[in-house]
């Protein structure tokens, strides 16, 4: 029998990316997958967002690898929305046993504010993982089989260095230092309903969050045969998004079932640089 099977995972920002990624690992392992997205652009972001398709592809390959899915369309900034589209998935596939908090916004379009900017990033990166958590635990409490929680944070959540005082970045580098506080506080009240509370923090990762012109725009070419400086102390690049799902498989798994409150890099030496 698979690691997940009868387990129900949460996964927020699932139309691609890391999200995906997660997701289709789980499936694999035999969990069902409530999968949500905000699936609709965002001017204050620099980059194309998740699109309806996105979601559809994620639950095809869910449903591919043999998993149940409840696929909704919702912000995780709109509390009531995300309650509602969690609410909706607990009911069709039968409860929440993990929760993935992965939506996240990364670099905001030039034409915003910095006051925007750096708002749009508490409000997705903080306050979306907020109400993902609190929309889902009360049901993991009652339900009285223990659970995990993954929140997907950066490996700037462990250092501020790069930050420049534009309201992107430092929006960002708060927005993401917040998230181990609140999974420290959150491993507190939810360990004696068994259920483990973890963030996990990558260095770049090849995702439309970082492949994108705005982002290239920040890096000059490397000559041939080199990996470009993204901060990294071992010499690779960008991670697969393969990589982060390796770690946080592991922390969703039963052999990761006295860990919790740890805040996990998987960022090639990125913090230790």
């Amino acid at each position: 029998m698979a690691e997940h099977t009868g387990r129900v995972a949460l996964i927020t920002g699932a139309a691609r990316g890391q999200g995906r990624s997660h997701a289709w690992r789980l499936a694999e392992q035999g969990a069902d997958v409530i999968a949500i997205d905000v699936c609709a652009p965002d001017e204050g972001v620099a980059y194309p967002m998740a699109s309806p398709d996105d979601l559809a592809g994620t639950a095809a390959g869910i449903r591919e690898r043999g998993g149940r899915v409840s696929a909704h369309v919702a912000d995780v900034r709109d509390a009531s929305a995300l309650g509602d589209a969690v609410a909706a998935g607990i009911d069709e596939l039968g409860g929440v046993d993990i929760v993935l908090a992965n939506a996240g916004i990364g670099m905001a379009s030039p034409h915003v504010s910095a006051a925007r900017a750096f708002r749009d990033q508490l409000d997705v990166n903080t306050v979306g993982v907020w109400n993902t958590v609190q929309a889902a635990a009360p049901t993991m409490i009652a339900q009285g089989r223990g659970g995990a929680v993954v929140v997907t944070s950066s490996s700037m959540g462990l250092t501020g260095r790069g930050g420049d005082g534009s309201g992107q970045l430092d929006g960002y580098i708060a927005s993401k230092h917040a998230l181990v506080g609140l999974v420290r506080g959150w491993a507190h009240w939810l360990a004696p309903h068994g259920i483990r509370v973890n963030s996990v923090h990558p260095s770049g990762v090849a995702t439309t969050m970082v492949l994108n012109d705005a982002v290239a725009a920040l890096f000059t070419d490397p000559p041939d045969g080199e990996v470009p400086d993204v901060g990294n102390l071992l010499p690779v690049g960008l991670l697969d998004a393969a990589d982060v799902t390796a770690a946080v498989e592991w922390l969703v798994s039963d052999g990761a079932r006295y860990v919790t409150g740890v805040a996990l890099p998987v960022d090639a030496g990125f913090t230790a640089r």
